[in-house]
């Protein structure tokens, strides 16, 4: 029986993720379920230990006066007991409500009164910090669990339990009442809402996504079907990296449930600042990254080669000739090698291919995945032509993140894959927005009646906001955010992530903001990628003291110029960007800039960089920036 089918059988309860992880404890309690690095040491967690720990969660939960349909909060970077309090708050029906551990204050006071959360999770004494500093306004608090000591132990808030604790109460509790799990197992539906996932807030205040156990369990079974992502589908001989936001359905999807699904291993990382490193070192055979972090990673590469030696930069020109070879080889062959291609690999695997995927942690990757933002096809080639192929995935939250994919054997550049099996998805007519119908579209926003109803048609289709279109047939491709189209004063429409993207590609263009909504011509905000510009910098014998004065040296402005100009070229006349200003400073979440999944909010960026982009718009030259192509006001 399919994941799928036990949610469409009414003799038994819904299969959640939690009853998943209770099967393979059952079945393989021995084998590994996860990873975690501490003080230098990867600790192993069986799936024995992981149900335990869940269970124990859930009794503590309990104890704490937690029932269905109440609400858990966690806020804290990627660790088992984030998995722990998730499936502990599902074993009781609860809905789990996560938290990025990157937002301010402010925005924690939100998400809580908004989600009405009772208990939330926090790792340590700076996110304990946040939640107290907005305690008075947050009544629906009872008590804040927290997971590290230093720092916290010492305060004496009646708020504040230990995970010790919280773990002894748990096991007092699991001894009074035995079968409390079971009891609320066989009450367990279909419809039950599982979590709340709230929206980036790209142009508002973020929304709670109510995802229930029945979106869940279709979006699992549709990932491990074979006819997805993965061809053959993962299993627990496949070791995968948890470094996104585990607040994000993508990361939640990929670390969370699949592991709970396929078996798959999974490693958590010592803290953010040592990715590199734990990639090289764990050599995932899966691994999920949005297109800042394959940009970051490519990026890198291109900066180290040219500090290399003389006879290495030679060996890495010789290299990236086979591999753009390569790619274009394969690109024309569905994503698949030629003779051709194959040969040239294996020339090219010990000069270059092999050393280069060993530092970056991709040896050994069978399946690699980009989604959650548009990414540009010039870093698909990069990696192609390294023996990696990306495969892209398209879905959103509200819909569970399913909806198309890239199908081995069958990639098309340019484009988001194809529809998945069993899905339905249409082109509105008129507007071109893309529209899913299909049983992981979500149960509406919590509180929110009113913009749940404006989410989908008359007719029970999902509004995804974004534009279409659909390429040989079958293959989607994905013009940009309805909101985010430019038309300019002369009624041309424009998709500016294209563009973005596009100069995004440079090693030194971090953050790309097109203007030129209802404008005569194309501007740009531009931020530099500080570390790859410092490098540039160092070696041409720039003197700089900050990012402010580094972005505004001449030298800086004329490389940022060639950039432009040559991602003009790629571009119809009426898409070129024709002036461009600098950034004086590294985009921030605090700031109100970026979402917390770093995603641009144009309309902060408008309202806050007015003075720059009028700037563009006039005769005026007081910001560090230029003309290009002659254009003149």
């Amino acid at each position: 029986m399919t994941i799928q089918q036990a949610v469409e059988t009414t003799t038994e309860p819904v299969t959640r993720p939690v009853d998943l992880v209770r099967r393979r404890a059952e079945q393989t309690p021995d084998l590994v379920a996860m990873r975690s690095k501490k003080l230098g040491v990867w600790r192993n967690i069986t799936w024995s230990d992981y149900d335990d720990e869940a269970q124990l969660a859930a009794h503590a939960f309990a104890a704490l006066g937690i029932s269905a349909h109440d609400r858990v909060g966690v806020l804290s970077e990627n660790r088992p007991e984030w998995l722990y309090a998730d499936m502990g708050a599902t074993a009781l029906r609860a809905i789990t409500v996560g938290f990025y551990p990157t937002s301010p204050a402010a925005e924690i006071e939100y998400l809580i009164t908004d989600s009405g959360v009772q208990v939330i999770v926090a790792e340590d004494q700076e996110q304990v910090d946040k939640i107290l500093a907005v305690l008075d306004k947050c009544p629906s608090v009872e008590r804040i669990v927290y997971l590290e000591r230093r720092g916290v132990a010492a305060y004496a808030h009646p708020t504040l339990l230990s995970y010790n604790e919280f773990r002894e109460l748990g096991r007092q509790h699991r001894t009074e009442h035995p079968g409390l799990l079971a009891q609320v197992h066989a009450d367990a539906a279909a419809s039950d809402v599982a979590t709340l996932v709230y929206t980036s807030g790209t142009t508002g205040p973020p929304k709670g996504a109510m995802l229930t156990c029945g979106n869940i369990a279709y979006a699992l079974d549709a990932l491990l079907a074979g006819r997805t992502l993965f061809s053959p589908p993962p299993t627990a001989a496949d070791v995968s990296v948890s470094f996104l936001p585990l607040c994000h359905v993508a990361e939640r999807m990929f670390t969370v449930w699949n592991n709970a699904g396929s078996g798959i291993v999974v490693h958590f990382a010592e803290s953010i600042e040592t990715i590199a490193a734990d990639l090289a070192e764990i050599q995932p055979t899966l691994l999920f990254a949005v297109p800042r972090i394959w940009e970051k990673l490519q990026s890198t590469v291109m900066i180290k080669s040219a500090s290399a030696s003389p006879a290495k930069r030679l060996a890495f020109r010789i290299g990236m000739k086979l591999s753009e070879s390569i790619a274009a080889a394969r690109i024309a062959n569905g994503g698949d090698h030629t003779t051709a291609s194959r040969l040239t690999y294996a020339v090219g695997y010990p000069l270059l291919f092999r050393p280069l995927r060993d530092k970056l942690g991709l040896r050994k990757t069978r399946a690699a995945l980009s989604g959650a933002a548009p990414i540009s096809p010039d870093v698909l080639r990069f990696f192609l032509g390294l023996g990696v192929p990306i495969s892209e995935a398209y879905g959103m939250t509200e819909n569970t993140a399913i909806a198309t994919c890239t199908r081995a054997h069958r990639l098309k550049l340019g484009t988001v894959g194809e529809v998945i099996d069993g899905i339905e998805l249409r082109l509105d007519p008129e507007t071109g927005e893309v529209q899913t119908r299909h049983p992981g579209n979500f149960a509406g926003y919590w509180n929110r009646p009113e913009a749940t109803a404006s989410t989908f048609t008359e007719d029970g289709w999902l509004r995804t906001g974004d534009v279409g279109a659909w390429v040989d047939g079958t293959y989607l491709a994905i013009v940009d955010r309805m909101k985010d189209i430019i038309i300019t004063a002369g009624g041309k429409n424009i998709s500016p992530s294209e563009i973005e993207n596009q100069l995004k590609v440079s090693p030194f263009v971090k953050e790309a903001v097109v203007i030129g909504d209802r404008r005569p011509y194309l501007t740009a905000l531009i931020g530099i990628e500080f570390d790859a510009v410092a490098d540039w910098a160092s070696r041409k014998g720039i003197q700089y003291t900050t990012y402010r004065d580094l972005s505004r040296r001449q030298e800086v402005l004329e490389l940022i110029r060639g950039v432009i100009v040559a991602t003009n070229d790629k571009f119809a006349r009426v898409e070129n960007v024709r002036k461009f200003r600098m950034f004086g400073k590294e985009l921030d979440h605090d700031d109100g800039e970026l979402t917390a999944t770093q995603k641009v909010k144009r309309a902060a960026l408008t309202q806050g960089y007015r003075e720059l982009i009028e700037d563009m718009y006039s005769n005026s030259t007081t910001h560090p920036g230029g003309d290009l192509q002659g254009v003149h006001t």
